[in-house]
């Protein structure tokens, strides 16, 4: 009986749109995609990095989160309760310069309003934009758990902060205090050491003249700010430095300030900078800030939160401290206190977030103490409980560790959680959850029964954006609060793997892990996948001020989902950088393409119960299970240790070259016949794996093609699909195919250099040890006429090409397949014009003032085109020798 009908709903092109609309909604309708306690499964648990809610989707986000798509997809395949927890930060500064921009551009000062009133506009700008990458990232496909979408400013996150902040601040490890800190003048907040970023700057270095009180007699001191001498309270030389032994216990006049300062001594100045006299400015640099401690200096703060310098700037006073610098050398020069100046490259420290210089600056800040939090964090790390892939980034991570300062904590902004500290009239404060509870505490400090909670007043300040995502993997599955763990959190934590950034290794990895040995005892994660970052082909970091990067929806409109996960993927590695060229993700589709037409292929095969399969397609079946489970081992192997691009390569090479390649031809049924059903039956379910193990990568059109092969019931998909256990990989029977392979490539390349059609069959005689089994297969693939065994090869056969595979000498007879004299003709006649070409390309190299003056690209490719030449020479006259003609 035939059936010459096979059923299948695939469409002759494949329209990824269309496909990867219909499969997500059916995931989110069938609610695929959520996870709950289910203690008869083991849980693998990954938490999204939350973006910013301010950003939109990039190159970094399309690969950050591929790749834990890829690995929460591949957990549920493996029977895994696999439970993908996405979300998005507040991102204090970058969010309040959005909502103080949008304001400005009404007419609305943020002066102007309330605390209350910035925070409705702040609130009103977040719903409107703050879901914007969320819903972007559901076009790539990610199978997050939408139902757990957490912000870290949302209530039951904001509960566990504040909460969070007491207990620490109770446990002595919070503590309020003036400090040089990292002030944003733009932002005007502080920043943590973190978010500050070093560039090299061109600059000047500034020799002024300091002269000592009561002579006329002067030293030089260098300086890149002399905008900030109004600030100078000191003038120190080292105490080993011959040079200036005569001027201890002596005092100078700050030029134009008139002020006199004492000349100090400490070994912290270097001998070598400068002329090895140092200003001390303790309110404007962290160092000058510890000589001032040490040696109880003034400290005179001279600018204002923006950056402006105050009233000690004097005439300066109200004026930007960069149009300061260039006015004050003018005024240096004219009143001869400026001796030279000199180029100078120095590294100026810019802020993260809105990129203008940081300004050291004396403030009144919280800080969180580190040293004992990150002791359990480094051990973590070095013994290998949380393990960072690939390991090159533990010595990075120690080195930060051992040398941690503690983190200043507070921001000077109104979009955050407020620093839940109160104030009372007579300048002392308590730190507490809630006003009611500040309250009673004021009462029981103070002693003062009459206090009201209007007497008190909240802390202004809020806290770091980080002070909440440290928090991440334990307050996503419960509060904070000192109460019993929640059952989610007791299952869900720790986590599997974490995937982000190296650049945000320190001051949110390192923090997590901290948080997590200090409020749970235990490490939030197993491993810490740590990417690259994507760069152009120039190396250049991508970024929209550079206008080198691509929008990721319009690459996944042109190239499909699917097409441009498979190409980020196959360009990358852990902890390396990715050379984003549009080819790859062309790739990618083209892939796409290849896997739907090769499906057709089969799908509108006439098959027949009555055909029974040839030798060539049992073999096939035979050695493409044995593949399949090999590679599936491969795989598995290639998975856990975290090398994703080398399991796409080798899921790309089996299903390209292997499957669509081999397998498919040589199960192609003579034109005009039938496919035996065994061999169909067998060919879909090997399609039916492919499908389940390229699925974390592909997810659309793998679903749509494995909906597909079989029935299936409404609410099925292939991400809990499972692979077939029961297959078992032959190692010589793989061995022997690869040998089958070499030699049908051989043969094809024979059939090619003399131009021998493809239905022109040819006789191959082997005198060793051929396969015998994969010779009907390397008949049909190669098309010969026979394959036999013959004695040693005559030498005087001149009409055979003779060659090994292995150490298996074979021998292709060209008799009859070619006309010997027409094919001589023809290869000599390329010979000549081989020999013509080279003589041309040696004429030119021999030209010394060519070579001389040619760019060094022309010169090799000159080069290049002399060793082509070359070897195509020497492969037409072993042809030629091959046919028995002279040379």
């Amino acid at each position: 009986m035939q059936d010459d009908s096979i059923t299948s709903q695939i469409t002759s092109v494949y329209d990824p749109a269309g496909v990867e609309t219909k499969w997500y909604q059916y995931w989110l309708d069938h609610k695929l995609f959520e996870a709950h306690v289910d203690h008869s499964k083991k849980p693998y648990t990954i938490i999204m990095p939350p973006p910013n809610v301010t950003g939109v989707l990039h190159m970094g986000h399309m690969l950050n989160n591929t790749i834990q798509d890829i690995l929460i997809r591949r957990a549920r395949i493996s029977g895994y309760n696999a439970c993908w927890v996405p979300g998005t930060d507040h991102a204090s500064i970058a969010t309040e310069a959005k909502v103080v921009e949008q304001l400005a551009k009404q007419g609305i000062q943020k002066n102007q309003l309330t605390r209350e009133d910035f925070l409705k506009h702040a609130w009103e700008w977040t719903d409107k934009y703050g879901g914007i990458i969320l819903s972007q990232l559901r076009r790539l496909g990610v199978s997050c758990d939408w139902s757990r979408t957490a912000f870290t400013l949302d209530e039951e996150r904001s509960e566990s902060v504040i909460n969070v902040f007491c207990k620490l601040y109770e446990e002595g490890l919070i503590y309020r205090g003036v400090r040089v800190v990292n002030w944003d003048p733009k932002a005007q907040t502080a920043l943590s050491d973190e978010e500050v970023i070093f560039k090299e700057h061109q600059g000047k270095l500034y020799y002024l003249r300091y002269f000592i009180e009561g002579t006329e007699d002067y030293i030089i001191v260098a300086t890149t700010r002399p905008e900030t001498i109004m600030g100078d309270t000191a003038v120190c030389i080292n105490p080993t430095d011959p040079r200036y032994h005569h001027l201890r216990g002596k005092r100078v006049i700050v030029p134009l300030v008139g002020r006199s300062v004492p000349i100090i001594e400490d070994e912290y100045v270097d001998l070598e900078f400068g002329t090895g006299c140092l200003k001390v400015t303790p309110a404007h640099d962290i160092n000058d800030y510890q000589l001032g401690i040490t040696h109880q200096l003034e400290t005179i703060d001279i600018f204002n939160n923006d950056g402006t310098l105050n009233e000690h700037g004097g005439k300066y006073a109200g004026k930007d401290r960069f149009a300061v610098r260039k006015e004050i050398v003018v005024d240096l020069k004219e009143a001869g206190l400026l001796d030279h100046e000199e180029d100078y490259n120095n590294r100026v420290g810019y802020s993260e977030r809105t990129d203008v210089a940081i300004e050291p600056k004396l403030s009144m800040q919280w800080f969180l103490k580190m040293s004992e939090l990150a002791k359990p964090a480094l051990q973590a790390v070095l013994e290998d409980t949380v393990q960072l892939v690939p390991k090159k980034f533990v010595n990075t991570y120690r080195y930060w560790l051992e040398n941690i300062k503690d983190w200043c904590i507070s921001r000077q902004l109104w979009w955050g959680h407020r620093i839940p500290a109160y104030y009372l009239p007579n300048g002392q404060f308590v730190v507490a959850a809630t006003a009611e509870e500040a309250l009673a505490k004021a009462k029981q400090e103070t002693g003062d029964n009459s206090l009201t909670i209007e007497q008190l007043s909240q802390e202004s300040d809020c806290l770091d954006t980080w002070f909440s995502s440290w928090l991440w993997p334990i307050s996503l599955f419960g509060k904070i609060d000192g109460s019993e763990p929640t059952e989610d959190l007791k299952y869900f934590y720790p986590t599997s793997v974490l995937v982000t950034g190296p650049d945000i290794l320190f001051f949110w990895v390192a923090r997590m892990i901290m948080a997590g040995y200090h409020f749970m005892g235990d490490r939030p994660f197993d491993k810490v996948y740590l990417t690259g970052i994507v760069r152009d082909d120039k190396g250049r970091k991508m970024s929209k001020s550079l206008g080198n990067s691509p929008d990721p929806i319009d690459l996944m409109d042109k190239y499909g989902a699917d097409g441009v996960r498979l190409g980020l993927m196959m360009a990358t590695s852990a902890g390396n950088d990715l050379l984003y060229d549009e080819s790859l993700v062309e790739q990618g589709r083209n892939f796409c393409n290849k896997i739907w037409n090769s499906y057709r292929f089969l799908k509108t095969q006439s098959v027949s119960d009555e055909v029974k399969p040839d030798a060539a397609s049992l073999i096939a079946m035979e050695w493409f299970e044995s593949l399949l489970a090999s590679t599936m081992s491969e795989l598995d192997d290639l998975f856990d240790k975290y090398r994703i691009s080398d399991a796409v390569t080798l899921l790309y090479k089996l299903v390209r070259d292997d499957f669509s390649g081999l397998y498919l031809e040589a199960i192609k049924p003579a034109y005009g016949t039938s496919m035996s059903r065994k061999v169909y039956e067998r060919t879909i379910h090997y399609f039916e794996q492919i499908f389940i193990l390229l699925h974390p990568f592909m997810p659309f059109i793998t679903e749509e093609l494995w909906q597909d092969v079989a029935p299936r019931q409404e609410g099925e998909s292939i991400m809990y699909a499972h692979l077939d256990d029961t297959l078992q990989a032959d190692k010589q029977l793989l061995a022997d195919m690869e040998h089958a392979v070499d030699l049908i490539t051989k043969i094809r390349s024979i059939r090619s250099a003399h131009q021998i059609a493809t239905k022109q069959s040819l006789a191959l005689t082997t005198s060793g040890e051929h396969p015998e089994r994969m010779s009907e297969l390397v008949i049909k693939l190669a098309n010969l006429s026979a394959l036999t065994k013959a004695e040693a090869h005559q030498s005087e056969e001149h009409t055979a090409e003779h060659f090994i595979i292995g150490t298996v000498p074979y021998s292709v007879e060209l008799a009859g397949a070619i006309d010997v004299e027409k094919t001589v003709e023809r290869l000599r006649g390329e010979l000549a014009h081989q020999e013509k070409f080279l003589a041309g390309v040696r004429k030119k190299l021999s030209n010394e003032k060519f070579v001389a003056n040619a760019k060094p690209e022309v010169v090799a490719l000159e080069r290049k085109k002399e060793s082509d030449a070359l070897l195509r020479i020497d492969e037409v006259q072993q042809q030629l020798k091959q046919l028995g003609a002279t040379l």
